[in-house]
């Protein structure tokens, strides 16, 4: 990891002193970082009807919200007419570097990763005053932003805006932010950025899902894995004096036959391996238009491997293997799923046969892709 990333701190300390607890600033975090993407290149992005880009317009009426794909050329006029801001989502998905740079920040899990975001402004441009319920690393790319953050405990939100935008900000600290600089603010922390210049500024964020989320979905998925015996039956049914009334006996036995259900431990593994690599709703995998056959694909990851797809997500708990929602079923390959997840490449001096023949199949899914070489 670069060590200039955290400001000389190592990950320990950061996790230790700062990681949901306070704001670090670190300047200079990436020596000569200019960013990863122009904003030509990046609205031409924002008009593509795979990309998630929201534009967001500071109106004397209030605040605007607009939803993509948008056409480059409504949004090149804009440039000079801020104040407004293009938010851009998971740039890891459309470009390596992107994924390259989500990887310097290896030292949180990949289960708590969301992705990385980016937003271009021009002078005056901004989200206004808000709050996330994640952790966030802010880094600055081309131009200079001014951030103003509180630890302000009022977190009112102004009613009937589009956004989440907060009724009182009361600024604490600020800082400007130059090319490379990184600001790391934890959940609920109250924040607001300006463009100083024309600026683009990339958000690495964080996944906290909500106990009420967690659980909805766990219910969703014991209703697929259910399988109780029995049917409701009342042979001793008596004569009621109100028909109408749903009577305390059927109620006691409505109230053993839920508690039939249970779950354990092996549940919550297969569940949360499910639940946190399964892709968004408005993810696609790409399948190759002109697939190779399994007896070449062989021969090419021998010698250039093979790397996950940008949208792919593998994650494992001991022994137990995910990818993409799905649980990974493979007989000593342990070692090679580790570092196939760990740093989503994976090259072997010698590759199993059944680890080949699951590649294939995801190699067909648009789940991975074979390395090429400069001679491919």
């Amino acid at each position: 990891m670069n060590k200039q990333l955290l400001g000389g701190i190592t990950p320990e300390v950061f996790l230790r002193d700062y990681w949901q607890k306070q704001p670090l600033l670190v300047r200079n975090a990436i020596p000569d970082f200019a960013g990863l993407i122009s904003p030509a290149a990046l609205f031409e992005l924002a008009g593509d009807e795979d990309t998630q880009a929201r534009l967001v317009r500071q109106k004397k009426s209030g605040w605007d919200l607009q939803f993509g794909p948008f056409s480059p050329k409504t949004l090149q006029p804009k440039r000079d007419n801020g104040p407004w801001t293009l938010l851009v989502q998971e740039l890891n998905h459309h470009l390596a570097s992107g994924q390259a740079l989500l990887q310097q920040f290896d030292f949180i899990p990949h289960a708590r990763l969301d992705d990385l975001m980016v937003s271009y402004a021009p002078k005056g441009g901004g989200v206004g005053p808000h709050f996330d319920s994640y952790d966030v690393f802010l880094l600055q790319g081309h131009g200079y932003r001014r951030w103003k953050v509180s630890a302000q405990t009022d977190l009112t939100l102004i009613d009937g805006a589009p956004l989440r935008i907060l009724k009182h900000f009361t600024p604490e600290q600020e800082w400007v932010l130059a090319p490379g600089d990184m600001l790391y603010l934890p959940p609920q922390y109250a924040h607001d950025g300006i463009a100083e210049d024309e600026c683009m500024t990339y958000s690495i964020g964080f996944r906290a899902p909500t106990t009420q989320e967690i659980a909805t979905q766990f219910l969703v998925y014991m209703q697929d894995k259910l399988s109780l015996p029995g049917r409701y039956a009342d042979p001793d049914l008596t004569l009621q004096m109100h028909p109408a009334e749903i009577s305390s006996a059927m109620l006691s036995q409505w109230k053993a036959m839920i508690a039939e259900i249970q779950w354990g431990e092996s549940d919550i593994i297969d569940f949360a391996g499910r639940y946190l690599t399964e892709p968004k709703p408005h993810i696609y995998f790409y399948t190759p238009d002109d697939p190779i056959s399994p007896q070449t694909f062989a021969k090419k990851i021998k010698i250039n491997g093979v790397r996950l797809s940008p949208q792919s997500r593998l994650l494992f708990h001991h022994e137990r293997f995910f990818i993409n929602g799905e649980p990974i079923t493979l007989n000593e390959c342990d070692d090679a799923l580790m570092t196939l997840g760990d740093t989503r490449t994976l090259r072997l001096p010698a590759w199993p046969k059944n680890l080949v023949d699951w590649l294939y199949t995801c190699y067909l899914d648009g789940y991975v892709v074979v390395e090429m070489s400069t001679h491919d």
